[in-house]
């Protein structure tokens, strides 16, 4: 590590890795987003449905979150987010997911035309897909009704039931060789937080890029979602937790890449409060467990990034 600057490479997708990303950015420059590529919700859905492109909208995100912290950063970050707002059929799409698009519809290599996006926002670090092509989730569950598989980001997310496997399509796919590069010479690995079976898991289902993650020499954290009750009582609809406690998504996560071990996992209070169901697991299991207030209190289902920040900090010092 250089000085307190570590070489870090963060995998998920969605809000929660961008908000990961923005806290990252305020310890190190050096920072590798790994993104899962198989949304298939809004604009990014529609762009698929008409193009064979990777879906842009979690990877427009991660790049917003890195844009340089200056006027042209700032404003640049604001119009990739931008939504048109019409009756027509530019509605919902946001205007980086177009860019993305025209940039790799005109032929461009898909990690060039991330890196092109990069220079022109002046982000800190680089925007990497987690596999060379676009994939699909699909997913097998069980209720009080029986067993059903659903396909799809959105619908695994939202799916209602017991996870009983889980699989990207088509399977086994080829990992980027820039991201296995940024892993191996990682000082940091950093996972979640986000929406685990559509953004965290996936990352373990691409084989290389799994065994990468099991070899590195990085220091390796996990961080933990949210739990859906406050205070205030239970956030309704929050799809953080979807009926699973904390041990038993690390429980999940340990099926996939049974030899995956963390050096630190990370949970805000409310994970921890009242059990030391967690704390048993992990003394069997290994990794220290960090415990620490990183609820955003203006909306308590994401994570704050000025408190990711600061814990960060903390790791780094």
């Amino acid at each position: 590590m250089s000085g307190n600057s570590p070489r870090v490479v963060a995998l998920g997708g969605g809000h929660g890795l961008a908000a990961t990303l923005a806290a990252l950015r305020q310890v190190t420059t050096a920072i590798t987003a790994i993104v899962t590529v198989a949304d298939n919700g809004g604009s990014s859905g529609r762009l698929r449905e008409e193009f064979p492109i990777y879906p842009p909208g979690d990877l427009r995100m991660a790049l917003a979150a890195l844009c340089a912290d200056d006027d042209w950063g700032r404003s640049w970050a604001e119009i990739m987010q931008y939504r048109f707002d019409s009756d027509g059929p530019l509605d919902g799409h946001a205007v980086g997911n177009l860019l993305l698009a025209a940039l790799w519809n005109k032929g461009e290599d898909p990690v060039a035309g991330l890196d092109r996006v990069g220079s022109l926002l002046k982000v800190i670090g680089r925007v990497l897909p987690m596999s060379v092509a676009p994939l699909d989730i699909e997913a097998t569950f069980t209720n009080s009704t029986g067993r059903f598989i659903v396909k799809g980001q959105v619908q695994v997310a939202t799916a209602k039931g017991r996870l009983e496997s889980l699989r990207l399509l088509p399977e086994n796919p080829e990992a980027r060789p820039e991201a296995l590069t940024e892993i191996d010479i990682a000082e940091w690995i950093v996972m979640g937080p986000g929406s685990w079976f559509s953004s965290v898991l996936p990352h373990l289902l691409v084989p290389q890029q799994r065994q990468a993650l099991i070899n590195s020499k990085g220091k390796k954290i996990l961080i933990l979602n949210l739990d859906s009750a406050t205070e205030h009582g239970p956030v309704i609809n929050s799809g953080e937790y979807a009926g699973y406690t904390a041990t038993e998504h690390l429980q999940i996560l340990h099926t996939y890449a049974p030899d995956l071990k963390f050096d630190l996992i990370v949970a805000d209070q409310s994970v921890v409060a009242g059990s030391d169901q967690l704390e048993r697991y992990l003394s069997s299991t290994g990794g220290e467990l960090v415990v620490a207030d990183l609820r955003d209190q203006s909306s308590l289902v994401h994570h704050d990034v000025k408190k990711l920040a600061s814990l960060f900090a903390h790791i780094a010092g």
